[in-house]
């Protein structure tokens, strides 16, 4: 198979920042959702209890199921990722954020749709080409003005709480029992 000549740069990356997590961030969902479906009960409006536990679904199902994998390509005609192409008229500036490890790429279009895609960049040299490829035809912004939205979303992700890396309860147990036995 031949490479086609208007690909001028490719990479492959999940579709979304993704993080493996425990059940104690689940218990946490559950927790929450609980705590305003039993405000909602008992102020008289139970039918907001539905979108609750719907938002509680979301929540579960984007932390237990691992995203897919895509291809990301760079055109002369613009951008394609996960089989969406937008075209370098319609594109104004990008800027890079990160997540869970992963350096985000955010592309924004032109008024009045200001639309925004959203690009994983697996590693530090990926990141570099992108700039380098990118600043041909669109603005890089390096501290980009975030919208109200972006702002009260960052907001929430920080209340979320960090989880340490913990040893299996088995593992822990056979340490203390060889520090005790020396």
């Amino acid at each position: 198979m031949e490479k086609n000549p208007q690909v001028i740069f490719s990479w492959k990356a999940p579709l979304r920042p993704y993080k493996k997590r425990s059940a104690l961030i689940l218990r946490f969902y559950l927790t929450i959702a609980f705590l305003l479906s039993l405000i909602v009960f008992f102020f008289g409006d139970k039918i907001l209890l539905l979108p609750i536990w719907a938002v509680l679904f979301l929540f579960y199902v984007l932390t237990i199921t691992p995203p897919p994998e895509v291809e990301n390509k760079i055109t002369s005609f613009g951008i394609e990722a996960a089989g969406i192409t937008a075209r370098w008229e319609l594109l104004s500036h990008f800027y890079f954020g990160q997540r869970f490890g992963f350096y985000t790429l955010t592309i924004v279009s032109r008024p009045p749709f200001f639309y925004h895609l959203y690009l994983v960049v697996p590693d530090e040299e990926t990141k570099k080409n992108l700039i380098n490829i990118l600043s041909q035809y669109l603005i890089y912004q390096e501290k980009p003005q975030k919208t109200i939205t972006e702002k009260l979303a960052d907001w929430l992700i920080k209340l979320i709480p960090e989880e340490e890396e913990e040893i299996n309860p088995p593992q822990a147990f056979l340490k203390k029992t060889e520090a005790a036995s020396l």
